[in-house]
């Protein structure tokens, strides 16, 4: 019994001595301690063994099962150290080598010149309105003077979603909405997304944005509005630019205009970037027509309100020196990070 525990000792430990992976340890352990293991065997086998011997043999069995533990342990240790310090090894870290960068994004050309424009008029005491971009027609069209069959409709190329209910064309029907409230007077600008069925150019997209103003109050006249706009220009554009107003027509006001500032890149000398005329158009305005006050339930002997609406899109082009439109809608951002 002695010799037989002495060979299952020493071939233990030589499979220990020999085993270069937890997992082998473990089968190691299952074979010689485990229920089945060889020296639950010798146990056994103890009923074969006298009464005077049992203890002495008892011993050696659990001073074989001790070694044994022992060895694993040892061995157990040194793997797991071994198998860290080959997990450090792969993952260390070169402290000298730069931190990674965070990309952060920026604001788009589109938000950088709505931000402008909102904090020219916000300084001169107008209020940011915002309004639904699905509308509908009678807002879009009737209230603004353009009943069914006028002319103006066929200009718009208008997104219709059913009879009643299309996509705005412009945002002039927040105006009108603000106007109903019957809350005056009014100092509003109407920044949004609008909707036309244009094809896709370097000036023309099917989706654009547009920024409306409104002014309601008594005796409000056309002097009021080009203050108004001369001070605009000169605060998008620089102090040192001049205003031209052209006679125009419009629906929703009258009398109506349209507006050129003096090129800013040549001060009007003329230049490529202004056709050599030294102008460049940006926006058209007017007096708010009276038969679109009354729509609202205001009353025209009384107050009298000026309008004018600018694309987002023509002041960003403008002021960036952009020559295409679609460079903005792209996502480009070798494009993008010029901004």
């Amino acid at each position: 019994m002695k010799e037989k525990l002495e060979q299952i000792r020493l071939a233990a430990l030589e499979r220990i001595a020999a085993s270069e992976a937890l997992e082998t340890l473990n089968e190691i352990r299952v074979a010689y301690l485990g229920k089945k293991g060889e020296l639950t065997g010798v146990l056994k086998g103890m009923r074969d063994v006298s009464a005077e011997e049992r203890p002495r043999v008892g011993q050696m069995v659990n001073d074989t099962r001790a070694v044994i533990e022992e060895k694993l342990e040892e061995r157990k240790a040194r793997l797991a150290k071994k198998v860290r310090e080959e997990k450090l090894k792969r993952e260390v870290i070169d402290v000298t080598l730069p931190a990674k960068k965070n990309h952060v994004g920026h604001k788009h050309p589109n938000m950088i010149a709505l931000e402008e424009v909102e904090r020219i008029f916000v300084g001169m005491g107008y209020e940011v309105v915002e309004g639904p971009e699905v509308e509908y027609d009678y807002y879009n069209f009737e209230a603004l003077n353009i009943p069914k069959g006028h002319p103006a409709r066929d200009e718009q190329d208008t997104f219709y979603i059913n009879d009643s209910i299309l996509l705005r064309s412009q945002t002039s029907p927040v105006q009108v909405r603000t106007m109903e409230k019957g809350k005056l007077p009014i100092r509003m600008i109407a920044p949004g997304r609008v909707f036309r069925s244009d094809e896709v150019d370097a000036t023309h997209s099917p989706s654009f944005h547009q920024i409306e103003g409104l002014v309601i109050d008594k005796n409000i006249t056309f002097a009021d509005l080009k203050g108004t706009l001369e001070e605009f220009a000169r605060e998008l554009f620089g102090e040192d630019t001049r205003v031209k107003f052209r006679p125009h027509h419009f629906p929703f006001t009258e009398p109506s205009a349209e507006v050129d500032v003096s090129c800013f890149k040549c001060h009007g000398k003329g230049c490529r970037f202004c056709k050599g005329s030294g102008w460049i158009e940006i926006l058209g305005c007017g007096m708010v027509h009276p038969n679109v006050l009354r729509m609202c339930d205001i009353d025209p002997e009384e107050y009298s309100g000026f309008a004018f609406g600018v694309g987002l899109e023509r002041i960003a082009l403008l002021k960036y020196e952009i020559d295409d439109m679609r460079l903005l809608y792209e996502n480009d951002i070798r494009f993008l990070k010029q901004f």
